[in-house]
């Protein structure tokens, strides 16, 4: 049996036979319990070996977690910024934001990912980003928030869906409608469940999606209607949508997120100035309707 289950495991890792089983044998002697079994020619894990296996996988993730840290450490520079942004905020906010900064900063060079609400935290501890930008970060000890600017969920729906000249709708408008969700919103999700709850009501969702320019897509394809935040709506809508307020208004924030034990660099700070100088100019902007 331990030879046949080294022959296996020695085909399977392209080595040789007499090294698995060396291996194998001297593993299994040390931690006092058996790690497979063969089952009809096949090598299977036992129980132990699965419990085992997930204590190691953990360890493997933070090894890499170490190991992408301090290559972030090695690329880091005075005029290199690397941004973590929410999907939505990367459409036009940024872009537009990353244009001004480099009218007056050419030399200025960015790394620039694309997170949801639920990375914020762990891709400023591991080094992928010096500076978050979402929608009401999760509070931590370790986080710097700075509000740049409030902003509103609108209804996004095919044109005429609703009766001509109307522009805002309730929540309760919307639940005889199709409904595309978006799974992962965090905390804008969350105020659409909270005015659901109030309202009483259930929404009929056909669909759920992970960001809202997925979802704006299938409204546009004449799939359903979707609740999105404002910037959302304002770079995806075209001629043959309808974008409606919502009444009562479902606000939130937009935030820059840091960690506290490394303060912003000048450059940095300089950059959320104009994210925030850009975010009040957008929200200011009527929504096409």
């Amino acid at each position: 049996m331990p030879m046949a289950r080294s022959a296996l495991a020695a085909r399977a890792l392209n080595v040789s036979q007499p090294a698995v089983s060396k291996v194998l044998r001297h593993t299994e002697s040390q931690l006092g319990i058996r790690l497979f079994d063969l089952v009809r020619g096949r090598l299977v894990p036992t129980d132990e070996a699965h419990a085992l296996f997930r204590e190691v996988d953990e360890v493997f993730h933070r090894v890499t977690s170490l190991q992408q840290t301090a290559n972030n450490l090695r690329n880091s520079g005075a005029g290199h910024l690397r941004i973590g942004i929410v999907p939505s905020l990367g459409l036009e906010v940024l872009p537009k934001a990353i244009a001004a900064f480099r009218a007056k900063n050419p030399e200025v060079t960015f790394d620039i990912k694309t997170i949801h609400h639920s990375d914020v935290l762990r891709s400023l501890y591991e080094r992928e980003c010096d500076i978050a930008f979402g929608y009401d970060p999760p509070a931590h000890p370790r986080l710097t928030l700075r509000k740049l600017a409030s902003a509103r969920l609108v209804l996004i729906a095919p044109g005429g869906s609703f009766e001509r000249g109307r522009d805002s709708v309730s929540v309760a408008d919307i639940s005889s409608r199709d409904l595309i969700g978006v799974s992962s919103s965090g905390p804008i999700g969350d105020i659409v469940s909270a005015a659901q709850a109030q309202a009483q009501i259930e929404f009929r969702e056909i669909a759920s999606v992970d960001t809202y320019y997925v979802a704006a897509a299938l409204v546009r394809q004449g799939s359903g209607v979707a609740i999105v935040d404002e910037f959302t709506a304002r770079a995806t809508s075209t001629e043959h949508m309808d974008v409606l307020q919502l009444s009562p208004p479902l606000e939130f924030g937009v935030h820059a997120a840091w960690l506290e034990d490394r303060p912003l660099s000048k450059l940095a700070s300089r950059l959320v100035d104009l994210m925030k100088t850009v975010l009040r100019a957008e929200v200011e902007l009527p929504v096409r309707t």
